[in-house]
């Protein structure tokens, strides 16, 4: 059995280690936050003191942290993954980063002999928690097959996209379709209420029709019963939509409804909302009716 390393065990990571362990695996933790890791190590997980400790000791390394500028870190900062891992390991990034770096990083990676898989994932802090995680994964197909056993511990919907970053491009536009589909539930919720219909009735009769999605069924609740509470912060999801815009400018294309989900969000932002649960973007369009959904 593969000796498993995971860095960062934040609110979606910290449980998709738990699952790894749970599952009999030898798991070595690190995260910044040392309740985390002693919280997994008082179940059986191998206390490491800095990526560099994790690389040591693991054959398989995934890393779960918030951006970008964090990955490169873990990897190839000070203390970071390239100084101990042993070739023929792999690195398997479970981040919503930009595909453009994870190319690159899978670059560097490849050149110690490393290998490397993007591997995104949808579904939340109650995906994570119940391991049924959509997982979005970039690389080489026998490298997919060879950590797919791991996958299977974490997620149930869990798809090879293609080559390095094409699971960072499914994930962009997961968040495009999310983003998206939260402002249509949002101004359709708030249209009703302030016509002077009841909210949670129209959102339940939208749910036996086309207008039915998982976005109704869980955020639609949540904006009814002002439950804002994360789930997916807005500052997630809004650091996955600039990279949606700067992928779509690199691209010479327009992507507008993204751009308008964009601003809403900023507008709950710039009243302190970051860190509600991006469901919260209905309070945006409250605003501009002047009217509560609930």
């Amino acid at each position: 059995m593969a000796q498993l390393g995971f860095v960062g065990l934040g609110i979606m990571g910290k449980p998709m280690a738990g699952h790894l362990l749970a599952a009999g695996n030898t798991v070595h933790v690190y995260d910044r936050v040392a309740e985390s890791v002693k919280e997994l190590a008082d179940k059986g997980a191998v206390a490491c003191d800095s990526s560099k400790h994790v690389a040591s000791l693991s054959d398989i390394i995934i890393v779960m942290v918030p951006d970008t500028p964090d990955v490169e870190d873990v990897l190839f900062g000070k203390d970071g993954v390239a100084e101990t891992v042993r070739p023929g390991s792999t690195v398997v990034d479970m981040s919503s980063i930009s595909p453009i770096a994870t190319k690159d990083f899978a670059e560097r990676l490849a050149a110690i002999n490393v290998e490397m898989l993007d591997a995104p994932v949808s579904g939340g802090q109650v995906g994570a928690e119940k391991a049924i995680l959509s997982i979005m994964v970039g690389g080489k197909p026998e490298v997919f097959e060879r950590i797919k056993p791991y996958f299977e511990l974490m997620g149930k919907n869990i798809v090879h996209i293609g080559e390095h970053g094409a699971g960072q491009t499914c994930k962009v536009a997961n968040q495009i379709a999310v983003a998206l589909t939260i402002a249509a539930t949002a101004e359709a919720l708030t249209f009703a209420a302030k016509a002077g219909a009841d909210p949670a009735k129209v959102r339940e009769a939208l749910m036996g029709g086309l207008a039915s999605s998982r976005i109704m069924e869980l955020h639609g609740e949540r904006m009814i019963k002002r439950t804002f509470q994360p789930g997916f912060r807005i500052r997630l999801h809004q650091k996955d939509l600039n990279l949606a815009l700067q992928s779509a400018r690199s691209l010479h294309m327009s992507i507008p409804g993204t751009a308008l989900a964009q601003e809403l969000f900023n507008a709950v932002a710039a009243h302190d909302g970051l860190d509600y649960d991006h469901s919260a973007m209905v309070l945006a369009l409250e605003e501009l009716a002047n009217h509560r959904v609930a």
